[in-house]
């Protein structure tokens, strides 16, 4: 954790919730009281179809919400995407952009994540910039290389890029249960931050929150939450179950 650094724990529900489910939400609230306010920042990412009942529902408990991707355009005629301005116009504060399943299963490219991130931070959101190595690269020694290359594509630039968030994700971990050992993910965030110097100014890295996702889970948050350089968690499935995205979020306090 960096100490200077108020973690973020985000819920990333990606294709699943319908309004019943908002009730997942509203078990969040409840645990979400002044002591777990004051130390960790809380935030939903619902499917799209969820997200203004789900903000307006979250109104004065201080949890925040926001897309699972946003198109590059603001308006115009591109049949099936969501703008930024829109997940604005629905509540949000964060979208997600580049996570591993939309640049596997729908070939994103890092210049098309950079062009999202640019545009949702135009529009006012947070962008939440995924980057992370599958197996394969890990294997072959190149993981380092390759998210230092995601993040050099990806990561929007310039003053406006201070509110930033990156989270690393190994591909890999995602959904499997497998998680690379904390000296791993010290040595992946290390390299993060650094290369973020590079890109914005160490000034501007320095403030900048990266969370570590990809099968964090109640059982192995507290040992990934106190790593050097982690300053929260994109949680996937286990934010659908409110005591065990609490109980993460927890960790991070």
């Amino acid at each position: 954790m960096t100490r200077t650094i108020k973690p973020l724990v985000a819920g990333n529900w990606k294709m699943n919730g319908l309004k019943a489910d908002l009730a997942i939400a509203a078990e969040v609230a409840k645990g979400h009281d002044a002591t777990l306010r004051r130390a960790v920042d809380l935030a939903i990412c619902p499917p799209a179809t969820l997200l203004f009942t789900l903000t307006a529902s979250l109104i004065g408990s201080r949890i925040a919400t926001g897309g699972q991707d946003c198109s590059a355009h603001a308006s115009g005629a591109y049949t099936g995407e969501v703008s930024a301005p829109m997940l604005v116009d629905a509540g949000a504060t964060y979208a997600i952009v580049g996570h591993s399943e939309r640049r596997t299963l729908h070939g994103e490219s890092n210049a098309q994540v950079k062009a999202k991130a640019v545009a949702a931070l135009a529009a006012g959101l947070t962008p939440i910039v995924c980057v992370g190595e599958t197996k394969d690269e890990r294997e072959a020694g190149k993981a380092l290389a390759i998210v230092k290359k995601q993040l050099r594509g990806s990561a929007p630039d310039g003053a406006s890029a201070a509110s930033l968030v990156v989270a690393y994700e190994p591909v890999w971990a995602i959904g499997t249960g497998l998680t690379p050992t904390a000296a791993d993910v010290a040595q992946m965030h290390e390299a993060i931050r650094a290369e973020l110097g590079r890109i914005l100014g160490k000034a501007v890295a320095a403030g900048v929150r990266l969370l570590y996702g990809g099968s964090v889970k109640p059982s192995n948050a507290a040992e990934l939450m106190n790593v050097a350089n982690v300053d929260g968690a994109l949680v996937g499935g286990a934010s659908l179950k409110a005591e065990d995205f609490l109980s993460i979020a927890r960790a991070c306090a």
